[in-house]
């Protein structure tokens, strides 16, 4: 089996608690149920689908489907160890859509969706700044390993003695030095 590096093994993980999480919240709001055992499940399902896609960049045309096939294979798994549904209920009132209740079917479905939706979002943007993090860490060990010696300040050199030094003038150069009232109106003498 290869060794997986530690920042693989940490998306991963990364995309399994915020898939799961979701995922749980979504099935209590919507009037689910979550057993343990449930989860203890869903942990290492989450986490073997997000392992081998975690080796590069990835876009939120690549989680969005990842997401949704989970949050799926999670609902069923969700609904079928809850004591108060059957199997046959759960694959005929949820995944299809002719139930004959009005019970958690559409707000499961959206409730499942909402949570695609965010944690790709989320996911998505957390990637993008994974990976802007990692590019400009490798561009400055880059410049780090080109030039190992420190910056040594040098203060800026002084005007040589013999150059004339330009006059200043004394008023700032954001002040007005016109005061008073123009010299069309002013009184003559």
């Amino acid at each position: 089996m290869p060794v997986t590096s530690p920042l693989r093994l940490a998306r991963a993980a990364a995309f399994t608690a915020v898939c799961l999480g979701l995922a749980v919240v979504a099935h209590l709001f919507s009037g689910g149920m979550v057993a343990p055992g449930a989860l203890a499940l869903g942990l290492p399902v989450v986490f073997a689908a997000a392992l081998p896609l975690s080796g590069r960049e990835r876009t939120l045309g690549a989680i969005l489907p990842l997401l949704a096939a989970l949050q799926v294979a999670l609902h069923v798994l969700f609904a079928l160890s809850s004591s108060s549904s059957s199997a046959w209920h759960v694959m005929a009132g949820h995944v299809l859509a002719g139930h004959a209740h009005a019970g958690p079917g559409f707000g499961m479905l959206l409730a499942h969706g909402w949570a695609v939706v965010l944690t790709a979002l989320w996911l998505a943007r957390g990637e993008a700044a994974l990976w802007a993090l990692l590019r400009r860490l490798a561009v400055r060990l880059t410049r780090i390993a080109a030039d190992p010696a420190p910056p040594v300040f040098t203060p800026p050199a002084s005007p040589h003695p013999d150059e004339p030094r330009l006059p200043r003038s004394v008023a700032p150069r954001h002040c007005v030095t016109r005061r008073g009232p123009p010299r069309l109106l002013q009184p003559s003498a």
